[in-house]
């Protein structure tokens, strides 16, 4: 993973999300327009954290290099260097993938 300079700011997360192989069943080709957006991510970079109500930081339950399952319509879409980025709140993010 190279380095990114994109820093999200407090509980939000930048996750780069993973590519699936297009697949053509019966010979029909689908629109990437028609195809669903894939769940599963890759966490490039962290926010500054949250804070609670007296100002202690409360800490990200995913690392860098973390893969992820998102919701489906949260977060943002950014492109940046020819790659599609997604920032997120620390909530968006649904479980950690085990390896």
């Amino acid at each position: 993973m190279s380095k990114i300079n994109i820093q999200p700011l407090g509980d939000r997360v930048l996750v780069e999300q993973k590519q699936e192989a297009e697949q053509i069943k019966g010979g029909i080709v689908i629109p990437d327009s028609a195809k669903e957006k894939p769940l599963e991510a890759v966490v490039v970079a962290l926010g500054t954290g949250k804070l609670d109500d007296k100002g202690n930081k409360i800490p990200f339950d995913v690392k860098v290099g973390d893969i992820v399952l998102t919701s489906k319509y949260g977060g943002t879409e950014v492109k940046y260097d020819d790659k599609e980025y997604k920032i997120l709140s620390s909530s968006d993010i649904l479980a950690v993938i085990s390896k």
